[in-house]
């Protein structure tokens, strides 16, 4: 099983001005770099909790079809399609009446809709696409913890310009960034 982001988020959870004003910044010098730290802050607190936050398309790639297709990144938004590599090794659309997808579920599952069965594959790797969108909607649906665990990365990342701290005792604070993120972390990577 594989997985990509295909069309990336549109926006982040925080936006520039939010950051600067967190960030107790007052100028425009350093524009371009902290919105490329927010992007990273995003994309690091997505990864850790195995997570999309904002509307995003991604492509699931499987050899097989399992039984069941748990789908990554939670929470999924919908299925656009479900592709595969029939016997006669041409690339076919599944029809949507033969699989039903659990949003309830988290991660979410597809599987076979009642009195149907996945098609026969022709056995090569990554025979089947899963193509569908996942996240929370847009940046006011992302969860306040999230934005949290962002702002506290960001301010360390917008500090802490070098690989190295020298001469400074360091300790992780309690309520840090893992451990905001670790409240909603989906098992499935």
């Amino acid at each position: 099983m594989a997985w990509k982001v295909t069309t990336p988020p549109t926006e982040e959870p925080i936006t520039l001005t939010e950051a600067k004003l967190h960030l107790r910044v007052d100028h425009a010098d350093d524009d371009a770099l902290i919105t490329s730290q927010i992007k990273t802050a995003r994309e690091y607190c997505e990864d850790f909790q195995n997570r999309a936050f904002i509307t995003q398309t991604i492509k699931l790639t499987l050899d097989e079809f399992p039984d069941v297709i748990c789908v990554p990144r939670p929470p999924l938004i919908s299925v656009t399609s479900i592709k595969y590599i029939d016997v006669n090794g041409q690339q076919q659309t599944l029809n949507s009446s033969v699989y039903k997808v659990d949003t309830e579920s988290e991660p979410a599952r597809i599987v076979p809709a009642y009195n149907q069965c996945w098609p026969g594959l022709r056995g090569d790797i990554n025979s089947v696409e899963v193509i569908y969108q996942a996240g929370y909607g847009g940046a006011a649906a992302v969860p306040g913890k999230v934005i949290s665990a962002m702002k506290l990365l960001l301010t360390h990342l917008y500090e802490n310009r070098e690989p190295v701290n020298i001469g400074n005792i360091v300790t992780e604070l309690p309520m840090s960034v893992k451990s905001l993120l670790s409240l909603d972390r989906s098992g499935m990577v």
